[in-house]
């Protein structure tokens, strides 16, 4: 990853060192209780950003949800990935899992019968060195289920999903930093649960959807402090300064960094040489695909630094999945070199009853159309639509920047302060 600290910048104590994670005892409460609490509070309230699944998704209907969880067994898409990669400073790292367990969602159903799974694929792109990327692939998962509830019907298990994803992120972070090593890295994590896609990230790897019928959005935010104005402000606002370095002479050079310790990024897992105004908190989205399903591009900045979204998803339209990754990382090497470390992974989301997915129609249309709409055609696709309007279309679920989802996650805990067991939570308050 281009974007590194300064090795000669002092070490600074990282906020999440202030607060001890609180020893055994009787009457604490667990994490994953206190979210889903905090999730009911706001279902009742009926607050959020949240936009309630179609039914046949909410895995909510019939006694303890059984009948609904069978149905959506059968309707499960299939999956069909690849992954592709060039080593330029063994810094990337990236995590693919199709079969990690759900617990189960229902009282009544037999300890005979699997439960559902879920599949999880993440990109981490290190700097400092491969440590916190390393940490972060063997552990993030591991943080996010201890923070999800247990016995939720699929509808609450999706609905809990972004909040674990939150607290995952964040105890991955004060974790590694107590060991006092100043790599840092990026994540991007997905996790798949049926037709419902649920996209946690800092830093500036990347996913994209390529929905059918051509249409590329953007699941992720990047978070280098360059491009990226919300987050210049909300650094400033906390302290820290924003700048270039500076040379003999006084010429500054390279991209905007965070000082001290000089990072490009405004959010990372790691880092403890920055100081309190990098933090772990991601942002999250959730979104559904229709049944006609769609293509996920994952990758590091290897990629995104020498193709658009756009140009990334048309590259390797109808190849498979596994020939996909290839290509696309065969075309960035193409437009850019191997400046950095390069990792792609694509992932197919396919209706039952396929084996491949189809190819998304081209787009036919005449001169004069082509004409009016050209400048529309140039135009990055960022937004999502929230309702159905074709067979590529996709439903947003959930979307929140990192410090409105954790300044309602903090005050809930802060009302919690004696009874919680995880007091690393306190540390998404740098973040407001």
């Amino acid at each position: 990853m281009s974007s590194s600290s300064s090795s000669s910048a002092a070490a600074h104590q990282h906020p999440h060192h202030h607060h001890r994670r609180q020893g055994g005892g009787s009457g604490l409460v667990p994490l994953a209780a206190l979210i889903k609490e905090e999730a009911s509070t706001e279902r009742r309230a009926g607050g959020g950003s949240r936009i309630c699944a179609r039914d046949e998704d909410a895995g909510g209907s019939g006694v303890g949800g059984e009948p609904a969880e069978e149905e959506a067994r059968r309707q499960r898409p299939l999956l069909r990935y690849g992954c592709a990669a060039q080593s330029k400073k063994g810094e990337d790292f990236f995590l693919l899992r199709t079969d990690c367990p759900r617990p189960s969602t229902s009282a009544s159903s037999s300890a005979a019968s699997p439960h559902p799974t879920f599949a999880v694929f993440a990109v981490l792109d290190g700097h400092n060195g491969n440590a916190a990327a390393i940490y972060t692939r063997d552990n993030l998962l591991n943080h996010v289920l201890s923070a999800m509830p247990h016995g939720l019907s699929r509808e609450e298990w999706l609905h809990a999903l972004p909040r674990a994803l939150v607290a995952g992120f964040v105890k991955t972070d004060k974790e590694f930093q107590s060991k006092g090593q100043t790599s840092g890295t990026t994540a991007t994590f997905v996790i798949i649960d049926g037709w419902t896609i649920t996209v946690a990230s800092v830093g500036d790897s990347r996913c994209i959807l390529d929905a059918q019928g051509g249409t590329v959005s953007l699941l992720t935010v990047d978070h280098r402090l360059e491009e990226n104005v919300e987050e210049r402000e909300r650094v400033t606002a906390s302290g820290g300064e924003v700048g270039r370095l500076s040379v003999v002479g006084g010429a500054e050079i390279g991209p905007l960094r965070c000082w001290p310790g000089g990072l490009c990024l405004s959010r990372s897992i790691g880092d403890i040489d920055v100081g309190e105004f990098i933090v772990p908190v991601p942002y999250v989205k959730q979104v559904k695909l229709s049944n006609a399903g769609g293509r996920l591009i994952i990758a590091s900045d290897g990629i995104w630094d020498a193709l658009s979204s756009e140009a990334a998803a048309k590259s390797c339209r109808g190849l498979p999945a596994e020939l996909a990754a290839k290509q696309v990382v065969k075309e960035a090497l193409r437009t850019r070199g191997l400046k950095d470390d390069t990792t792609c992974i694509v992932v197919d989301i396919i209706p039952p009853g396929q084996t491949i997915r189809p190819p998304s129609p081209p787009k036919k249309m005449n001169k004069l159309k082509s004409l009016i709409f050209r400048k529309k055609a140039k135009e990055p696709s960022q937004k999502l639509t929230k309702q159905h309007s074709g067979a590529g279309a996709v439903v947003e679920i959930f979307e929140e920047g990192s410090a409105m989802l954790s300044e309602r996650l903090v005050q809930f805990f802060l009302q919690m302060f004696f009874l919680t067991e995880f007091s690393f939570v306190f540390a998404l308050a740098p973040c407001l």
